[in-house]
């Protein structure tokens, strides 16, 4: 039987009744929600027509869709840190980006030319398993602000505060590593386009996301907390789509002038957060774009599941299996370690830091981006990032809830 049509408003309702009740149910056991969901649309990927909801068939449609799971999650744990941006404040996440993820990207890389691919398949595959996931790594950040008087920060936590802010920035600072990998792919050796890429890959279009971002973001905070017209004072009325406008404006504001829309985004929810810190209302903000973010991702995991029944997987190889094991078990965990070599953290929670290291939507969303100019390995790279996703999923997703309680508990004992 093939669900099609009107049948698809039972499958949404269906998702959704399960996207409310799954948390609860599972937060005893050791299983995850993203991993019911990918269970789920296991099971519906038997019924329903996979041929559209297929990645590879329909690369602009999940480029979409994911890209809009990124930025609304962007937004959202980006309203939810305390801590102000700086240098000293912040250098566990400068760590974790400047040491740790090039070093993933070099070392995935290395493995990819190592067991046959060509360079810019390597390098490639190394880009989009770059960053880390903010929006399947709920379990592992900070659930929210921290507002009113007498409230405590929650990202006093380092562990959740170095994953989150983490995520928040490094989905941005991939895009430069595809574009290398595009440019090695397209424009032949590193001599013809290194430069270019540099000045404009690398640096200008960061420059314009940052300076965008945080100049709305002040703007749109001004607006909102203390505009001389009573009217425009958002945070009075306590409307919860501001965040949303603010999300897909800064975005678009950001793509149309060719910077970095991700960091954009994200540094505007910084720049929003800090107008009037102790306000409620980024308490409505960042549960508004939570409840999208659920919807969204619940969504993406479901049509992951299906993708899989459909054969995403097909041409899988031991080849994607030990990029995916080396990623997960090993790379990962060794150079954030490393990297956060002399920061104030004790052994254990640097060693749940490194390990928590979640791919996901956004690995899949720069697939889609860059797939087309790697057509003839584009069946071995969506088989590789969707297992690379799907162990993030179960492997962390089991071992998540265990993990934070140990660390607790030993935290507690010190």
């Amino acid at each position: 039987m093939q669900i099609d049509g009107d049948g698809l408003y039972l499958v949404a309702g269906t998702a959704l009744l399960l996207g409310a009740v799954l948390p609860r149910l599972l937060r005893r056991y050791a299983v995850s929600a993203p991993i019911a969901f990918l269970g789920a649309g296991m099971l519906l990927g038997l019924v329903v027509d996979r041929g559209k909801v297929d990645p590879i068939t329909h690369p602009a449609l999940t480029e979409r869709l994911t890209e809009l799971t990124v930025i609304v999650a962007l937004m959202g744990v980006g309203l939810a840190i305390d801590r102000p941006i700086g240098w000293r404040a912040w250098r566990t996440t400068w760590r974790l980006l400047l040491v740790a993820m090039p070093a993933c990207v070099l070392a995935v890389a290395g493995v990819g030319w190592a067991i046959g691919l060509a360079p810019a398949t390597a390098l490639l595959i190394g880009a989009v398993l770059a960053p880390t996931d903010p929006v399947l790594a709920s379990d592992v950040q900070v659930q929210g602000p921290s507002t009113g008087p007498g409230a405590e920060p929650e990202e006093d936590d380092p562990v959740r505060f170095g994953l989150t802010s983490e995520a928040g920035l490094n989905d941005g600072l991939a895009f430069p590593l595809v574009y290398a990998a595009v440019f090695l792919a397209t424009k032949g050796a590193i001599g013809e386009w290194a430069l270019e890429w540099l000045a404009w890959e690398l640096l200008g279009k960061t420059v314009i996301g940052v300076v965008i971002g945080a100049g709305a973001g002040w703007l749109l905070g001004r607006m909102a907390f203390s505009a001389p017209i009573e009217s425009l004072r958002l945070a009075d009325s306590r409307e919860p789509i501001l965040a949303l406008a603010i999300t897909l404006g800064v975005y678009g504001l950001t793509e149309v002038a060719h910077g970095y829309g991700f960091i954009a985004v994200f540094v505007a929810a910084l720049t929003v957060r800090g107008a009037e810190r102790g306000h409620e209302f980024h308490e409505d903000l960042h549960w508004f774009l939570e409840q999208l973010e659920h919807i969204l991702t619940w969504g993406i995991l479901l049509l992951l599941g299906i993708a899989v029944t459909g054969g995403i997987l097909g041409p899988l190889t031991w080849q994607s299996v030990l990029i995916g094991l080396l990623l997960i078990l090993v790379i990962r965990p060794l150079s954030a370690w490393v990297s956060l070599t002399g920061t104030a953290m004790n052994r254990s929670e640097r060693w749940v830091t490194a390990a928590f290291g979640v791919r996901g939507v956004g690995s899949i969303y720069y697939l889609a981006y860059a797939g087309k100019d790697f057509a003839p390995d584009l069946g071995w790279l969506w088989a590789t990032t969707a297992f690379v996703v799907l162990l993030s999923v179960v492997v962390h997703g089991v071992a998540v809830t265990p993990a934070m309680r140990l660390l607790d508990a030993r935290r507690e004992a010190e």
